[in-house]
């Protein structure tokens, strides 16, 4: 068990309210998603993916392999959102508070998790 287990249910937690919240675009998410010109045919696709990230870093707390790869992927994550925020030259609090600030606290998840394997 992934001891502290609390930084990845608050991950998990941040997931599923952004895949909720991502269900039906709320005004602020369908405005970042279109500044930064994702594709409308894939937005269907990110509140499963959050989804998902939310149940493996959950079954993590048990499964630190899990842990662990669920971390990098979300750090992977933020790292394609701030690239395609700065491309689309989006520099404001979309890519400085919302994408930095997700990945900053997806490395510290990946930091805890890989300190208690």
């Amino acid at each position: 068990m992934i001891d502290p287990w609390w930084p990845l249910a608050a991950l998990a937690l941040v997931q599923v309210v952004d895949g909720a919240l991502c269900v039906a675009p709320v005004g602020f998410i369908r405005e970042c998603l279109q500044d930064v010109r994702f594709p409308r045919r894939f937005w269907s696709i990110l509140p499963p993916l959050k989804m998902a990230a939310a149940a493996g870093l959950i079954i993590g707390i048990w499964v630190p392999p899990l842990a662990f790869l669920t971390c990098v992927a979300l750090t992977c994550y933020f790292v394609v959102a701030i690239t395609m925020h700065i491309r689309a030259r989006d520099l404001g609090r979309n890519l400085f508070v919302n994408a930095t600030g997700m990945l900053a606290l997806c490395v510290t998840a990946t930091g805890f998790v890989a300190v208690a394997m």
